[in-house]
């Protein structure tokens, strides 16, 4: 199993949790997801990764700047289903 499997992986979890933290009104926990995921967005090598996928990595910032939680949430959550496809086909 490669750092890269487990970087990717857990910034899915964390994303994961960031939209079902938001959704739930904890804005606290969210925000302690969010940067958790930074570590772990940080901790993925990027000169191994496809293309489309580091072009995600580097809109998280974007996304968590939104100041629409629900919205913010949302993408969070479609990320996370965005790296979790790619661990699962292409880290292992």
């Amino acid at each position: 199993m490669s750092n890269n499997y487990i970087a990717i992986s857990s910034l899915a979890m964390d994303l994961k949790r960031i939209a079902l933290a938001y959704h739930d009104g904890s804005n606290e926990t969210a925000e302690r997801f969010i940067t958790e995921a930074n570590k772990r967005k940080d901790e993925i090598d990027k000169s191994q990764v496809k293309p489309y996928l580091l072009t995600h990595i580097n809109s998280l910032d974007k996304v968590f700047m939104r100041s629409d939680k629900l919205h913010l949430a949302e993408d969070a959550l479609t990320y996370s289903q965005i790296f979790q496809n790619y661990a699962i086909t292409f880290e292992k």
